[in-house]
Order: structure tokens, then sequence, then C-alpha cells
């Protein structure tokens, strides 16, 4: 039974999990956002980086999204072999590298290039984050605490917005990726000392004993193994996406992660140069990253406790929705006030969505996939994040386009909602948590597999 003392220790554990976990995803929403504020002087100011027109700016920007696919893809393949801390900690020093690198670039290429090498940290690091909350949260709270962590990737747009405010005339756009490089020096060593293996995985690799030692050493209840469909019970990762189990669903949650990133990028990276065209001054025009971002966090929150309620799949069809009514707004030239309500609701439906799909995911499959499963959700979803900027920059450069690309994505974010509607139920996402005392612990052989 637990005591006071052992239940402090583990909400203790747990805290600094999901605090790290959501540290690092708000490095990746800055690394988001950070490019959108600084297209209008990369598009504006040829000595930067060289000559760059509308289309091959929305280029540019979707070379980190190839990266993140690729990273994504990468941390499936092995995070559910070698470890979710591991790939963390891999991949939060890759990130700062890039970045740092990438304030250094002198040319168009050298700076795609290594946009590309960051985006292989941030895709590892948001396909990783979702495994590792899941087998550490509550039972009854997966999706809030899961919510807690993925809505760091809109307050790290807020973040990159606020200091493009702040400090670009200070340090210009280099600066502004200099600041991506801060995980290197201030979260790698927090998390080289706070952030445990998971034991879920430990024991779904067999590795019993170290399992016990972690949950000992930080006060955590020693989990038991899963009960794994025998057709099933020798996959791992990928393997185990395309099993007949899991495959129909595998591909409905890839279509659910595309919809929801293209529209996140694609409003992140472009929304800034639409207002701007549409009359808004560029303090105003960098607002409205706030207020989508803004929205996005607030509205992810409120929608995940829904969500523990009565089900990701309904809250997630009904927030697709809300976006389509408010990017279809957005075009009508309404009063201020109004604009900025869309662009709030907006972020609820784009971005907040977007979060509540990871916490769907990262509960579906079991923990011998799960990382496999948010790479896929991730990697696959980032097809869609790297064709978002570049219809938003194919429209924006022509005439009336700004109008055109908000009703594009609006139409999307329908075929979103449409698509959550025929997923099926998991046994995965319906399991409660079943745990061990020590006694229990010690009989499990150390071999066993979930």
């Amino acid at each position: 039974m637990s005591t006071p003392r052992a239940a402090a220790r583990e909400r203790r554990t747990v805290l600094w999990v999901v605090s790290l976990c959501m540290a690092a995803m708000i490095f990746d929403g800055y690394d988001l956002v950070v490019y959108g504020t600084v297209v209008p002087v990369l598009l504006g100011d040829p000595t930067q980086l060289g000559a760059l027109s509308p289309v091959e700016a929305g280029r540019l920007g979707s070379y980190a999204l190839f990266g993140v696919l690729v990273g994504a893809l990468a941390a499936g393949a092995v995070g559910d072999r070698i470890g979710r801390r591991k790939v963390m900690l891999i991949n939060m020093v890759w990130f700062s590298v890039g970045m740092g690198v990438t304030a250094m670039t002198q040319s168009v290429g050298s700076f795609g290039l290594f946009r590309f090498l960051t985006g292989v940290g941030v895709g590892a690091l948001v396909a990783t984050v979702g495994a590792m909350v899941a087998e550490f949260a509550p039972a009854g709270k997966r999706n809030r605490y899961n919510a807690m962590v993925y809505s760091g990737v809109p307050a790290g747009g807020m973040l990159a917005a606020l200091i493009a405010i702040v400090l670009d005339d200070v340090t210009g756009w280099r600066g502004l990726f200099w600041v991506g490089a801060l995980p290197l020096v201030v979260l790698v060593p927090l998390a080289l000392a706070k952030l445990p293996e998971s034991p879920k995985w430990l024991v779904a690799r067999g590795r019993v004993a170290e399992a016990q030692a972690v949950c000992e050493r930080h006060g955590l209840p020693m989990p038991a193994p899963e009960v794994v469909h025998a057709v099933d019970s020798e996959r791992v990762g990928f393997a185990a996406l395309a099993s007949r189990r899991f495959g129909p669903a595998t591909l409905l949650l890839g279509t659910m992660s595309f919809a929801g990133l293209l529209l996140t990028y694609g409003l992140n990276t472009w929304l800034p140069e639409i207002m701007g065209q549409n009359g808004f001054g560029k303090s105003w025009a960098l607002a409205f990253l706030l207020v989508l971002n803004g929205g996005a966090i607030i509205g992810g929150m409120l929608a995940s406790t829904s969500a523990d309620r009565i089900g990701a799949r309904t809250v997630v069809s009904t927030t697709f929705l809300m976006a389509t009514a408010a990017l279809l707004l957005l075009p009508l030239g309404l009063p201020v006030a109004v604009v900025i309500a869309a662009v709030a609701i907006a972020g609820v439906g784009t971005i907040g969505t977007q979060v509540l799909i990871y916490g769907l995911v990262s509960n579906y499959y079991p923990t011998s996939a799960r990382a496999a499963g948010v790479a896929w959700c991730a990697g696959f979803g980032r097809l869609g994040g790297i064709l978002g900027p570049v219809i938003g920059g194919a429209l924006v450069g022509a005439v009336g386009g700004s109008a055109a690309a908000f009703r594009i994505f609006a139409a999307i974010a329908v075929v979103g909602a449409v698509v959550t509607l025929f997923v099926p139920k998991s046994r995965a996402e319906e399991a409660p948590d079943v745990t061990l005392d020590p006694a229990e612990a010690a009989m499990v052989p150390s071999g066993a597999h979930a």
C-alpha cells in the first residue's frame, strides 16, 4: 500500500517528467514559429541570406519539417527498443546545436540545410515525449497531462512571437535563433539529473530488475506486464502498427495528424504575412501569432479535460469543426475584436487539435508500440506540415490568395473532423493501469515481456 511519503515522491517524479517534456516542447514550438517571425525580414532584405520570393520562402520553411519527418520516424524505429530517456537526451543536444549553427549561416542553402538538421532533433523529441508522458501519467488524467506537455508547442510559439517583438530590432533574426540553442545549457543538465527511464517500457522489454530499481529510486509504483493480444505479442514498434489489429487505425490516425499539422504549420508560418497584407502593421501581425497560440493553450487544456471524460475522438472532431468556422470568418473584413476572437478559436481548432491528437495516439497503442505510434503521428503528419507552408506561399503570392488560403485550410479541417469519427476504439487506451506491490513484483520473471 502506498504511504503518503511514497505518494509525494511519485508526484515529484511525475512533475519532473511532465515539466521536462513540456520544456522540450516549448522549444519545439519556438522552432515552429520563429521562422514565421523572420520571414518578412528575409523577404524584404536580400542582404541577409539572398533574394527570396514568397514561394521560395514557403519551400525554405518546409525544410525543417522534412527534418522533423526523418527525426520522428527514426525515433519511432529505435524508441521502443532503446528507451525513451536516451532518445530525449540525445535529441535535446542535437536540436540545440542545430539552432546555434543555423544562427550563423550566411546563405539560403546553408540555412535550409541546418533547418533540416535541426528538424531531425525536433521530430525525435515530439515523437518521444508523448510515449513518456503516457507511461507516467495517472490513469484518468492522461489526456490532461498530455495536453499540458504538448501545450508547450503553442507556448513556445507565443515565446517566439514575444521575443521577436522585443528583441528583433536589438539582436536581429540571428539572435532569435540563438535563443533556441538554450536547451543545451539549461534543459540538458536538468534532464540528466531528473528524467528517469519509463518503468513501463523496461517491463515491456523484460528488464524487470531495472524497472524495480527505477521505481525504488523515484518512488514509483511497479507496473504489471501488459496483457497483449496473442497475434501481436512479438511485434514491437512499427511492425505492431502495421498489424491487422492496428493497421486501419494507424492510417486514420496518420491522416488526422496530417490535417492537424498542415493547419498548424500553414497558419504559424503565414499568418503574420497574411495579416500584414490585410492592413495590419508588423506588431499587430505578430500579435495575431500570440492570440493563435494563446487560444490553443487555453482551449487545448479545457478540451483535454473533456477528452478524459467523454473520449478524445468526439472532442477532436468538434475542435476541427471549430477551426472550420473560424477560418471561414477571417477573410471577411470583420471588426478587429471579431478577428481576434476568430484567430483564438482557430488556434484551438488547429494547434489545440493537434495537441489532442497526440494524446489520443499516445494512449491508443500498447507500450511495445507507443513510441512508434506517436512517431507515425508526428512523422506522417509532418507531410501535412510540409505542405501547409507551401500552400500558403503559393497562394499568398497570388492576387486574393490570402482568402483562398483560409478557405482551403477550412476544407482540410472538415476532412480531419470526418476522419476522426471513423477511428475504432482501442483496448490499450481503455485498459486500466495495474501496479504491483513489492512481493508481486519479485515474482515477475526478469525476462518477461508485455
